[in-house]
């Protein structure tokens, strides 16, 4: 019975064509699998890398920024307060309690700042690694309120946020080791433009004359900064919002407001303004006209995708304003 293979076995010519023909066949063929393990290696690494990429949880816009900066592209970090939310009445949501469950590693500020999840990430802390950011801090160097009670508003001294990043640096490091050496050298360029910004705002701060160092706000929260780049300041509420104000206190702040011809005063971004419209509205009664120096960032970051949307823009804006409405 004829086959080709007489034809190649008996004529050069297609033997030639036919041999090459083969080889190209097992050229192609042998490229096919090349191929096919290249992108299999390519794709295959990546997609488990992002299965296992170390998944944190923070609470506040500042501790989520702060911890993106440490972690950079070797861990997924989410906060759960957004622009405007006030941390002092925040309550958790069931699509926060799942986060929580999911996390690797929670970072929350402490000091009684979210009250109402204290007893969601105490019972958390027995399952899985929780860290309060103000443990970073020394005590001696907090506010004391009274005996065991400090203030919580710890980023709004740039040098002492600086220490709460470093601790979250090492906290990160200590969780996911196989990253460690990557953790320590984005916290020590994070925590370098944290210095360069205290010497700032510093600097921005004393270009105020003296006698108009007067910041006024919503709620007392500004402590920290007041103390740390010397400008005197007084809040309507009490240290946390959750406290109640009356004529008394809208009255004695009027008081303040025109004995001192201060020229302004400033809302908060998670804080109503009606309060302090009250103080402007009272001053302006007694003859004295003050005015709304603008809107300060306090207990939350700005809008993502914003210069305010990370913490070294809300420094920046908040001391802007500051500057603009008190110089």
């Amino acid at each position: 019975m004829w086959s080709g293979d007489e034809i190649v076995d008996t004529n050069p010519i297609f033997y030639f064509f036919y041999n090459n023909h083969r080889s190209a066949r097992r050229m192609r063929h042998l490229l096919w699998i090349f191929l096919a393990a290249f992108f299999i290696s390519c794709s295959g690494p990546s997609a488990e890398d992002s299965q296992h990429k170390l998944y944190v949880v923070a609470t506040t816009g500042m501790i989520a920024d702060a911890a993106a900066n440490i972690a950079g592209d070797s861990a997924v970090v989410e906060g759960l307060m957004g622009p405007g939310v006030d941390p002092h009445l925040y309550k958790a949501t069931r699509s926060d309690l799942s986060k929580l469950r999911e996390a690797d590693i929670i970072l929350y500020n402490g000091i009684h700042l979210e009250g109402k999840m204290g007893e969601v990430l105490e019972k958390l802390s027995t399952q899985k690694p929780v860290f309060a950011v103000a443990d970073g801090i020394g005590q001696q160097r907090l506010i004391a309120l009274e005996e065991n009670v400090y203030d919580p508003h710890i980023w709004f001294d740039v040098s002492l946020w600086n220490e709460a990043v470093a601790y979250m640096g090492e906290k990160l490091a200590e969780v996911d080791t196989a990253n460690a050496t990557y953790y320590k050298s984005n916290t020590e360029a994070y925590t370098q433009k944290l210095a360069e910004l205290h010497q700032w705002t510093s600097t921005q701060i004393e270009s105020i004359p003296q006698q108009s160092r007067v910041l006024i706000t919503a709620h007392d929260a500004f402590n920290y900064f007041g103390q740390a780049y010397d400008i005197e300041v007084r809040g309507l509420q009490g240290i946390s919002t959750i406290s109640e104000f009356g004529l008394k206190d809208i009255s004695a702040l009027v008081d303040f407001i025109s004995e001192r011809g201060i020229k302004a005063v400033f809302v908060e971004s998670s804080v109503p303004s009606k309060s302090l419209e009250s103080v402007v509205s009272g001053a302006r009664e007694r003859g004295h006209e003050v005015s709304i120096g603008g809107t300060l960032y306090s207990d939350a970051l700005g809008e993502k995708g914003t210069d305010a949307g990370t913490y070294i823009g809300t420094v920046r804006a908040n001391v802007n304003t500051i500057v603009a409405s008190l110089k």
